[in-house]
């Protein structure tokens, strides 16, 4: 006899997964919270096949988590130096005139057209004299 829950399980839904192995780099170690919660909500919009056609502007960034959109700047830059994002197309006006937002990529996934992961925040070392 089957267990009843079995039946018709739906699963546990979406969720974003920080490999323990990425949360060891000194480059995440190293990162103050505003740019870690930035990288989650990129993450949340990865659904395990647009890796580097994952489309969030500054202002979805903000209004996401609740910041100004002139503070999320500085965190997509943070996070590009260190190697978790990249920027795959950049943001532009369309041929209406109307604004087309930044695309990106995460770097610890290969990329949609099969490109591997560079995973280049592994490298990434504090310059800082401590």
């Amino acid at each position: 006899m089957s267990k009843p829950y079995k039946y018709q399980k739906k699963g546990a839904g979406r969720h974003v997964q920080l490999p323990e192995w990425l949360q060891a780099s000194e480059a995440w170690a190293t990162m103050k919270p505003g740019p870690r919660a930035l990288y989650i909500e990129i993450k949340r919009r990865y659904n395990g096949v647009n890796n580097g056609q994952i489309v969030f502007s500054h202002r979805d960034a903000a209004r996401s988590l609740s910041v100004n959109r002139n503070t999320v700047g500085a965190w997509f830059i943070e996070l590009q130096a260190r190697g978790f994002i990249r920027m795959t197309k950049a943001p532009h006006l369309g041929p209406s005139g109307i604004g087309k937002a930044s695309i990106w990529a995460i770097e610890e996934e290969a990329t949609f057209d099969l490109k591997p992961a560079s995973k280049s925040f592994v490298q990434w070392k504090n310059r800082t004299p401590a």
